[in-house]
């Protein structure tokens, strides 16, 4: 009896020394591969919350209580001026100085500003006014009101800043074009405006001198 029992394995103890080191010390919490595991699931678990998409706020025009008028979208506070909006340039950015429109061009006049100005009317203006300014554009054979024609004496003695204001906030059946036009593109259209009144009723005294002489010389062409 005594020897058989001196025969019989542990088999406890000897299945603790099979067993791997680092499994031993992951029992124990030892482990830096299985916290490394366990911290980066929690990290990537934490980055899954969907608070960019659920956040407490209103959509655009969305209705709201909170507001007696019942809108969430609110009016600047008086006096407010957006991040990039400081115009401090009035006569360039309302077309106005002291209340009252400018009556020249705010900018220099220069060819690549006319030349831009035709681009912006091409595309902005002459659907309604027709390239020439006369009124009688695309849309005017569509059935819709035709505008006055730029070329009329109360549109032609308006001063610069009266076409800039009109462009930007728009005026009886013409719509502002404020997002569509930027500012200075607004300016270069006013600058090519009083280019084409100049020439629907030009002569031959606003003919440059060495023009002119050619002019006078071989016709018209």
């Amino acid at each position: 009896m005594a020897s058989s029992s001196r025969s019989r394995p542990a088999t406890g103890s000897s299945s603790a020394r099979r067993r791997p080191a680092s499994c031993a010390s992951s029992a124990h919490g030892r482990c830096p591969k299985l916290r490394a595991s366990l911290l980066a699931a929690v990290l990537l678990a934490a980055a899954c919350r969907q608070q960019m998409d659920d956040q407490p706020r209103y959509e655009p025009l969305e209705a709201s209580r909170f507001f007696p008028d019942g809108q969430s979208s609110r009016p600047r506070v008086e006096g407010t001026v957006a991040r990039g909006e400081l115009h401090a340039d009035t006569a360039l950015y309302t077309g106005k100085t002291g209340g009252r429109l400018v009556e020249k061009l705010p900018v220099p006049l220069t060819a690549d500003l006319l030349a831009r100005g035709r681009e912006r009317y091409d595309i902005y203006c002459s659907p309604c006014h027709d390239r020439l300014g006369t009124g009688k554009g695309m849309i005017v054979r569509r059935g819709y009101r035709e505008p006055p024609s730029l070329h009329i004496e109360r549109l032609r003695q308006a001063p610069a800043g009266h076409f800039f204001d009109v462009t930007t906030n728009g005026f009886g059946a013409m719509p502002a074009y404020a997002h569509q036009v930027a500012v200075r593109d607004r300016w270069a259209i006013v600058a090519y405006i009083r280019a084409l009144q100049r020439s629907q009723r030009a002569t031959l005294a606003d003919v440059p001198p060495a023009e002119r002489q050619a002019l006078e010389t071989e016709g018209p062409r």
